[in-house]
């Protein structure tokens, strides 16, 4: 096995933490990676009580699990978007507050980077850890232009510039603050972010100009049914793949009534597109990703985001750990055919 096989905790925060764990440790994994919501890990809790974070260690290594990444998905989303009442569900109370638009933002914007400071806190708590070495905080956006993903009415590019214009406003604070606690931001690249395939991906980066925090948690998934070629994403972006989701879809199964935009059906509807499926039953390559993986040199993580709405989860989660360790490979020490100039 080349790299380590963890569970990504989201979509499993109805679950006490150290009963995700015992089960998590029974599938097959080798760590979670922790979701900021339930009490996978509480970022106030983390930044007030010193013992909180040893506590969590405890609990893994009881477990003999790893933890090389946190999420923040939820408030992240809250950062750049126009919000409404969906968000109310997602964000902590006192993120939320009063509902109030902008404040709603810069408190979420206050949260990611006190997320930052709980996850350095966290990885330094770590037996045996390497307090040099940058941790990761994976994480949505948001985005104050997703809206007007159709253009029309016509819709300029001064208008979706101005989009990108407040993404870098209101990340820049937040990876300056990511850089001082040496933690690196990857986003997940997914419809409703500011990025969601590659020109928007280059376009993100170009709005923080260039920098070394921003970067990505790479998701096949999102990618596939829209059509973007997952594989040059890896590629394209070979310094910035800070953390990577192993998670599968399918499209092209649907009976034709409804297309790419998803037709306000919900998921495992039949009539669907395309759809997330466990790992091993949809129509990415993973092959040619962990062989991209390899060439860009990537070490970290591979990490579970099990969503399968036609499938029990513990059967899924505890099939998908068996499928992600025997589809990795560690690349070659030496060509094939060195041996010929011995």
């Amino acid at each position: 096995m080349a790299r380590p096989v963890t569970l990504f905790t989201g979509q499993w925060a109805d679950l006490p933490l150290e009963t995700l764990a015992r089960k998590a440790k029974g599938f097959g994994y080798d760590g979670l990676e922790l979701a900021c919501w339930g009490d996978h890990f509480e970022v106030d809790k983390a930044l007030k009580d010193k013992g909180y974070v040893k506590k969590k260690w405890a609990l893994l290594k009881d477990h003999k699990l790893e933890c090389f990444a946190i999420s923040a998905h939820l408030v992240g989303q809250a950062i750049c978007d126009n919000i409404d009442e969906r968000h109310k569900s997602i964000l902590p109370p006192e993120v939320w507050g009063d509902g109030e638009p902008e404040g709603v933002r810069q408190r979420a914007a206050a949260r990611m980077i006190e997320t930052a400071q709980a996850c350095r806190l966290f990885m330094n708590a770590r037996p045996g850890a390497d307090k040099k070495k940058a941790a990761v905080v994976n994480g949505f956006t948001g985005s104050s232009v997703w809206h007007s993903i159709y253009a029309f009415p016509p819709t300029s590019q001064d208008y979706w510039q101005k989009g990108f214009d407040d993404f870098g406003r209101r990340f820049k604070p937040i990876l300056k603050a990511f850089d001082e606690a040496n933690v690196n931001f990857g986003l997940e690249v997914h419809p409703t972010e500011i990025a969601f395939d590659i020109a928007s991906a280059a376009r993100a980066i170009e709005a923080v100009q260039g920098h070394k925090r921003f970067g990505f948690n790479f998701d096949p998934s999102h990618l596939g049914y829209q059509g973007v070629d997952y594989v040059k994403f890896i590629r394209s972006f070979a310094d910035r793949i800070f953390h990577v989701h192993m998670k599968d879809a399918w499209w092209g199964h649907g009976d034709g009534s409804v297309g790419v935009f998803g037709g306000h059906t919900s998921f495992a509807d039949p009539r669907r597109y395309w759809d997330f499926r466990s790992l091993g039953h949809g129509d990415i390559n993973f092959e040619e990703i962990i062989v991209a993986l390899n060439d860009v040199g990537y070490q970290g993580p591979l990490s579970v985001e099990w969503e399968d709405s036609r499938m029990d989860r513990e059967h899924g989660a505890t099939e998908a750990a068996a499928f992600v360790k025997k589809v990795d490979f560690k690349p070659s020490a030496m060509a094939f055919d060195a041996q010929f100039d011995r």
